[in-house]
């Protein structure tokens, strides 16, 4: 009787903590890898100003796209209710390449930048709680922002930027995230799963060039770049 009770204890325990694992008021985190594939195109280079006079010209048949790129990702979650979580998504920032298009594509890689872009998201987790699958869908909102852009490409520097060193800078913005996936829970505690957002998206990139001719003047352009990636995470992850 004692070893029934004792077996029966036990089971009961179990249950709880899968519960508790699984539900209302746990955290978890996870790790893995995230793809990032732009659907990218642009606006025609703009050649804004030349010495401070406003020039305001558009580069016929300029264009611009960015590569694919992977990196290590984390998130770190929260089980508001037991179909309700916010997480926070973020990642080793990922260094896309710059290729030209159109008439550009003669150059092929015009530079490179790392992007940031720590997301905030809200999911809505189907099935109940100690389901083996629970797919979702989610929303939420990302910062992004780009660091060490640099332009890589001398000869293109000197034929459509008219000049020699370039100086890069974009605009931070604000962009919504639509997401969905689904997790298998592997133990009571250890989860895999994968995810697909896709974030439309858009950048102003900003070229300040010297110009090393007898005129020594600063050349100013900027391109639009529609990004709108489509982002792909392979993870596995912890509750607790």
């Amino acid at each position: 009787m004692k070893l029934k009770q004792a077996i029966t204890g036990a089971a009961a325990l179990a249950c709880m903590t899968a519960a508790h694992a699984q539900t209302a008021g746990s955290f978890y985190v996870t790790t893995g890898w995230f793809h990032l594939a732009p659907q990218s195109s642009s606006d025609p280079l703009e050649i804004i100003s030349t010495g401070g006079t406003p020039v305001n010209q558009s580069v016929a048949g300029t264009s611009a796209s960015v590569d694919s790129s992977d990196t290590l990702g984390l998130s770190v979650g929260y089980n508001i209710t037991d179909h309700l979580a916010s997480e926070i998504e973020f990642g080793i920032p990922p260094k896309f390449d710059l290729q030209g298009s159109g008439v550009l594509s003669q150059f092929g890689t015009l530079g490179t930048v790392r992007q940031w872009s720590p997301a905030l998201l809200f999911k809505w987790n189907f099935m109940s709680p100690q389901a083996k699958l629970r797919p979702y869908v989610g929303i939420g909102v990302t910062r992004v922002w780009f660091s060490d852009a640099t332009i890589t490409n001398n000869q293109f520097q000197a034929d459509f930027l008219h000049g020699g060193p370039t100086s890069v800078s974009t605009d931070r913005s604000w962009a919504p995230v639509f997401n969905l996936g689904f997790n298998y829970n592997i133990t009571d505690h250890w989860f895999a799963g994968v995810s697909i957002s896709y974030i439309p998206l858009s950048v102003t990139a900003n070229f300040s060039t010297a110009n090393v001719g007898p005129t020594k003047v600063t050349v100013n352009s900027q391109a639009k770049i529609r990004l709108d990636p489509i982002v792909t995470y392979a993870k596995i992850g912890y509750r607790f």
